[in-house]
């Protein structure tokens, strides 16, 4: 558990308050572009809410509009940040945590859009677009991004269908690997889920952002993109659990990101580390709730092991109903915790989340996939670029964990001294493009 003295030492939270950030331009352009789609996705579908419920869907429709429109005026305009007004079992702890943020505004002015921690509006954003749904039954169950992440999905055939084969090809040999040829081939797979991460429907504003060719054949011409590589120490947490008893007793957890590709990637590599030895046992962390564009909920898991498992393509199809035979069996399991979709930094989940921290901390390895659980890790905040990982986690270290992400946020921790400043002479925007990467491992301090 995290220190008040070690919460205390972190810089500033990124804000919209400063012009020209991409904080600021995420507030200002990015998210109300993606508010006017999904204003535009709910009356698209307005003939489907008639035939479902008749009448009754239509006007549901309607309000659900009125309120998404209401709501991309006062992003716009920085109004003041208010209450949520449903009833979901998470209310009361998103409308404690704008009691905390109005009592940390500069003079005493209200938390508001663009001055107000990043994090806390942009999760805030799709909290409300929830709200929107939930305030207008019968349509409150509609996911609003599930077009968008089915398209994504389908636009990546190739690349599902050729990294479905190569698992294949690998898990029909895998007995016969030594040691080093199995390290070699995690490493690949570990790098396919890193790259895998491009996919994200929310920094593209919900345009097409799907992966069209085979991740296998572009590894080694993406190495040089990646900033920070401990994937060793990875290997190396996983061949201890493994050595220690013949094969491993452990669990490894993957801390979700997006839907389609991406997701398919994790489960590759999940059924690598189970077919390989190297786990016992995998939990899925994923979304209760639609949540930025493209991240995976229990519905998108679901779904994608169900389209696999009836595909044409005979490897895609047997590694969907593999996995559909690992969840039944409980070798897999999904979980889908509502501290997820809270806008807390992860320092903070042992006091505001104990359980899943407790649960968290019964696992072997951690994989946190993607740019929202990087910014959750760090606190969101303006750290030098060579400040460690550990410092940036201030304290949040419930097991070995490991952090895959391509960078498509301004913060960025664990560098080599003058390694970002030489970056962003050449680049300006190699914190947001997507072009860099990192494998960035923490081990507990219990554990060293």
């Amino acid at each position: 558990m995290a220190s008040n003295a070690v919460l205390s030492e972190a810089p500033r939270a990124l804000s919209a308050k400063y012009v020209g950030s991409f904080a600021y331009l995420t507030v200002k352009d990015r998210l109300p572009t993606i508010l006017t789609k999904v204003i535009d996705t709910i009356h698209r579908n307005r003939n489907q809410f008639f035939e479902e419920y008749g009448e009754e869907g239509v006007q549901a429709e309607k309000r659900a509009i009125s309120f998404l429109s209401k709501l991309r005026n006062e992003l716009q305009t920085d109004k003041p940040i208010v209450a949520l007004a449903d009833n979901a079992p998470d209310a009361d702890s998103w409308n404690q945590y704008l009691q905390k943020q109005q009592a940390l505004m500069d003079q005493g002015g209200p938390a508001s859009w663009f001055r107000s921690p990043w994090l806390y509006v942009e999760c805030y954003l799709y909290r409300r677009m929830w709200e929107a749904l939930l305030l207008n039954p019968p349509i409150s169950g509609f996911d609003i991004f599930k077009e968008a992440k089915t398209q994504a999905y389908f636009e990546s055939q190739q690349a599902v269908m050729a990294i479905c084969t190569h698992l294949h090809d690998l898990v029909e040999g895998i007995g016969k690997l030594v040691e080093p040829q199995l390290c070699e081939e995690f490493l690949k797979l570990l790098q396919v889920s890193l790259w895998g991460n491009r996919c994200d429907l929310s920094i593209s504003a919900g345009k097409e952002n799907s992966q069209k060719s085979s991740p296998i054949d572009s590894l080694e011409d993406l190495k040089p993109f990646i900033l920070v590589d401990d994937s060793n120490m990875v290997w190396s947490v996983l061949m201890k659990s493994k050595v220690l008893g013949g094969e491993s007793q452990g669990r490894v957890d993957f801390i979700l990101d997006n839907a389609g590709f991406e997701l398919v990637t994790d489960l590759v590599l999940a059924d690598f580390l189970v077919s390989s030895g190297l786990a016992r046992e995998i939990h899925f962390h994923g979304k209760s709730m639609p949540w930025f564009v493209s991240d995976t909920t229990r519905e998108d898991f679901e779904w994608t092991i169900k389209q696999m498992s009836g595909a044409n393509h005979g490897w895609t199809c047997w590694s969907g109903t593999r996995w559909q035979q690992y969840l039944s069996a409980g070798v897999w399991s999904y979980h889908d915790h509502p501290f997820w979709t809270l806008p807390h930094e992860f320092c903070h989940m042992a006091t505001e989340a104990p359980d899943l921290h407790a649960l968290l901390q019964g696992a072997k390895l951690i994989f946190f996939k993607g740019d929202l659980n990087y910014r959750k890790l760090t606190g969101d905040r303006a750290w030098d670029y060579s400040v460690t990982f550990r410092r940036a986690l201030r304290g949040f270290d419930p097991a070995p964990l490991c952090s895959l992400r391509t960078l498509k946020a301004d913060v960025q921790v664990g560098l080599q001294p003058g390694q970002g400043e030489e970056l962003t002479a050449r680049e300006a925007d190699w914190m947001t493009s997507g072009k860099y990467a990192v494998v960035q491992f923490l081990c507990p301090h219990k554990e060293q």
